[in-house]
């Protein structure tokens, strides 16, 4: 186990590398990790690594003390009883609105036709919670691959999807339309561990914070 005494849910994907990097820096030694890509558990750093998607599935349940992850799957898994500790700062990415490039702006064209805007996303409660605030009828379509092909293909007239640099969204031929939210990596806790384990749940996240 880690010197703060925690079993630590981590994201695979984008945000690994930094993250252990960070963890390193605190004394949580990762090189095991670094080591084997299959392996997903590492008792003695106290390291579990998942889908972002996943962590505070782990974390609420208590299989995990604390994980790392987006505040993009805080937003869309709001229900979950998890407590938000630290915005670490890194791994920013945004939620937008976009569409086909060279199209109308199809939010105008929706209310110009007084029709509803047919939206792609996997993002469903915060593609809600955002057309609701702002007042918009919208049909949403869940899809789970590449959220890109839906509106090259006529299926919709846009999508809600996260981009880091816009790279993928300008290769598909794709534009931002709107900014919905920014997200950052964010360090949660069980609710139990964090009252239970206070010591060294608020050592690593001063730790993180002070990195």
């Amino acid at each position: 186990m880690n010197r703060f005494g925690l079993r630590i849910a981590v994201p695979r994907g984008t945000m690994l590398g930094e993250t252990l990097d960070r963890l390193d820096r605190i004394g949580v030694p990762t090189a095991e990790v670094r080591d084997n890509d299959r392996r997903l558990l590492f008792d003695e750093a106290g390291i579990v690594t998942m889908r972002p998607s996943d962590v505070a599935t782990y974390v609420e349940a208590g299989a995990a003390d604390v994980g790392i992850t987006g505040k993009d799957v805080l937003m869309e898994q709001a229900g979950r009883d998890v407590v938000e500790l630290a915005d670490l700062g890194y791994g920013p990415c945004r939620m937008v609105l976009a569409s086909v490039a060279g199209d109308p702006d199809p939010a105008e064209e929706a209310l110009r036709r007084l029709g509803h805007l047919r939206v792609a996303t996997k993002y469903v409660r915060i593609a809600t919670d955002y057309f609701e605030r702002t007042g918009r009828q919208v049909e949403l379509v869940k899809v789970n691959g590449s959220v890109e092909l839906a509106p090259l293909t006529g299926l919709v007239d846009a999508i809600v999807d996260l981009t880091a640099t816009g790279t993928t969204l300008r290769e598909n031929g794709l534009v931002e339309r709107e900014e919905i939210a920014r997200s950052t990596a964010r360090l949660i806790a069980n609710p139990a561990s964090h009252r239970l384990r206070a010591a060294g749940v608020d050592a690593l996240r001063e730790a993180l914070l002070a990195d």
